[in-house]
């Protein structure tokens, strides 16, 4: 490689290198900012654990959601687990179907 190229390559390269601390740096902003809300959340007399699951389950394509409730039925049944007894997870799931 000449000298102009190896000078273009390095550029390139520390653009790439600060592009990706740049995003680092806003990553960061954003998770201090998304603790900020579920500290208030927590203050607020909600259940931040229980507010995570929801979120989660929010991104969660609903055919996956389903089945995964479905199956987890079968399991909590096979290790003798009732209906009557089903986490309120899963009755709140089956009500809405």
């Amino acid at each position: 490689m000449s000298n102009s190229t190896d000078e273009v390559a390095q550029d390139q390269l520390r653009a790439f290198v600060g592009r990706v601390e740049r995003l680092e740096e806003e990553i960061k902003a954003l998770n201090e900012d998304k603790a900020d809300v579920y500290a208030e959340a927590k203050s607020s007399g909600f259940d931040v654990k229980v507010l995570k699951r929801v979120i989660a389950e929010r991104r969660r394509d609903p055919s996956e959601r389903s089945e995964a409730e479905t199956i987890f039925e079968l399991y909590w049944q096979a290790v003798g687990g009732t209906v009557g007894t089903l986490p309120a997870r899963v009755h709140a799931h089956k009500a809405a179907h």
